[in-house]
């Protein structure tokens, strides 16, 4: 294949704008795809992603085009939109020359838009405008447009307007990728170097690393090294995507395809480490290891437990299957007195906790419990707690601006920014991380009636005033119930939850006292009154001493009853307190 004959590139957007339906019309236009076997998403082949509508994992595929009797080879890396999955976009980028941006003609420019543009730009990579959705009878195009050329900077002669839907102009795009992004560079005379940008695990061949060829080639049966675990191994199968995995006998410079080892541990294949023959001396002088990535790091956590405390080991079992394919998911072990044996999980956002959810259902048959979610605090050896800081960038109709501050300001946000364009507002704000997982995303789409979006970067750890809030019931602590709230925020949290609790529990042969706890402060108090057996019902008469000694015994009994019972707390009750606390 000539090098100069490739052209990589990824389509970068905000959820819902199109990406997936535009891959399905490349994929058609292009013949990758018979018209009989094509289905919506084709490259959403998680289960959860088509049913969802949104793309969670990034998906290559090679494309074979001819434009003036030349051969051309695409490769095209399609993109999640959610904010949640923002990594995966950098690490497609990296991969790349060129990328499409799309956006869609009946929304405009959205948060996600910038937040992808931003980072293609920050790795030089060449765009092309695209305007979607124009045969919708909301479609405004040329007001799209002209976000386009006020924002981004860009020509009104560079846009191309599409449908993905119907396919209209979708080969002027082709044309456009073909002519505008530029041919992969390296040398295929190099030594070789091919970055690892993504790897899934295979139950039956083992870890498949998808690599981009940046200098170099490599065929079959070579043997490679892993420069950052310097770990050797023999290629077993290489090749590309189309979209399915198709073998090859080599891959060389500027290609983008798969390698497969003998290596059964995906933790031994780093994403973004740099593969390279294996009988070479590396040394600074002689060689350059390819920039890597930035490994996600989780920001929210939560407790995770079986329904049913007999699937803890199917559940651990389930978790490490997981972690093969999803390298952002991190776990550990934890018990609780209440709900048994359990791990404490962390994740990227709260989308990426339900679907992981999701996934230990449908996969594994498992249905778990999701305690209420915290997120990455910083505790210092002094008892001092610093807490994530972000900027929250919300792109909204300028007609919401004044609901849309009202809810930023009531969460402890600090505005930063504020700029008008034509059809809409930007509004930037410094506020707690922990704001998104009390809710702010939904409040914002209901103010604004779901017109407002999104983007964050997390910034910096700053000390946060918390207290600790405890549940406890006759003196024994409710350990799941427990959690950390702004000081101004926890005597009402505490009451909160004791009412909630004695809503959610049942009466008993003794008295259930609820108290909510701050700081070891006793802040609010409930109580579940006992049954009561009247143990003078079959005395007609006689002398008061006789009933006054049967009331004493009975209070006696109650007394030796409660210190010696079990709080017993049934799951129906704590599920429904934290499902209402998430």
């Amino acid at each position: 294949m000539i090098q100069g004959n490739i052209r990589n590139f990824a389509i970068i957007a905000h959820v819902d704008h199109g990406k997936s339906t535009l891959a399905d019309r490349l994929l058609e236009i292009t013949n990758t795809i018979q018209k009989d076997k094509m289905q919506e998403q084709f490259l959403d082949q998680n289960p959860i992603s088509r049913r969802r509508g949104i793309t969670i994992k990034l998906a290559p595929v090679r494309m074979k085009y001819i434009l003036n009797s030349e051969f051309y080879i695409l490769n095209l890396i399609d993109t999640p939109g959610h904010v949640d999955f923002s990594y995966e976009v950098s690490r497609t980028l990296a991969a790349c020359e060129g990328a499409i941006l799309l956006v869609d003609a009946t929304q405009g420019i959205q948060a996600q838009t910038v937040a992808h543009f931003r980072e293609a730009k920050k790795q030089n990579l060449v765009l092309i405008p695209v305007v979607n959705k124009v045969d919708l009878p909301s479609a405004q195009a040329e007001i799209t447009s002209k976000e386009l050329i006020e924002t981004f900077g860009f020509k009104q002669e560079e846009i191309i307007c599409i449908s993905a839907k119907t396919g209209r102009n979708v080969d002027k795009l082709l044309e456009a990728v073909v002519k505008k992004l530029p041919a992969p560079k390296g040398g295929k005379e190099k030594t070789l170097r091919g970055l690892i940008f993504d790897a899934v695990y295979d139950e039956f061949r083992g870890v498949v690393a998808y690599v981009r060829i940046v200098d170099g080639q490599v065929s079959k049966g070579e043997k490679i090294k892993f420069y950052q675990n310097n770990l050797e191994s023999e290629i077993t199968d290489l090749g590309y995507f189309s979209p399915h995995l198709v073998s090859a006998s080599s891959l060389a410079t500027g290609e983008i395809g798969y390698i497969i080892t003998g290596i059964k541990d995906i933790r031994k294949v780093r994403v973004g480490d740099t593969i390279t023959i294996n009988n070479l001396q590396l040394t600074s002088n002689n060689f350059q290891a390819l920039p890597g990535y930035k490994i996600p790091k989780p920001m929210v956590f939560f407790g995770v437990y079986p329904k049913a405390t007999s699937d803890y080991i199917y559940l651990k079992e389930s978790l490490a299957k997981l972690t093969l394919n999803d390298t952002a998911l991190t776990y550990t072990e934890e018990y609780s007195s209440y709900l048994g044996s359990g791990f404490r999980i962390g994740f990227l956002g709260l989308l990426h906790a339900q679907i992981v959810k999701e996934r230990i259902k449908q996969e594994f048959n498992l249905e778990i419990l999701l305690t209420m979610p915290q997120v990455l605090y910083d505790k210092k050896e002094d008892g001092t707690i610093f807490e994530p800081y972000m900027t929250l960038i919300v792109y909204s109709p300028k007609n919401y601006v004044g609901p849309i501050m009202n809810i930023c300001q009531s969460r402890k946000g600090s505005l930063l920014d504020l700029s008008y364009h034509e059809s809409y507002a930007v509004l930037s704000y410094d506020m707690p991380y922990s704001m998104f997982i009390r809710g702010i995303s939904s409040d914002l789409k209901s103010a604004s009636e779901g017109f407002a979006s999104l983007d964050y970067e997390v910034t910096s750890y700053k000390e946060a005033d918390l207290a600790k809030v405890e549940i406890k019931v006759n003196d024994i602590g409710i350990d799941v119930l427990s959690e950390l709230a702004y000081k101004d925020e926890a005597i009402s949290e505490a009451k909160k939850k004791a009412a909630r609790l004695k809503d959610s529990l049942s009466r008993q042969q003794f008295r259930q006292i609820i108290q909510g706890v701050v700081d070891g402060e006793i802040v609010a108090r409930e109580e579940i009154p006992p049954f009561r057996k009247d143990v003078l019902a079959k005395m007609s008469g006689g002398d008061r001493r006789r009933k006054d000694k049967l009331l004493e015994a009975q209070k006696k009994g109650k007394s030796r009853m409660i210190s010696q019972a079990k709080i017993s707390i049934p799951q129906e009750a704590l599920l429904s307190m934290i499902e209402e606390g998430n």
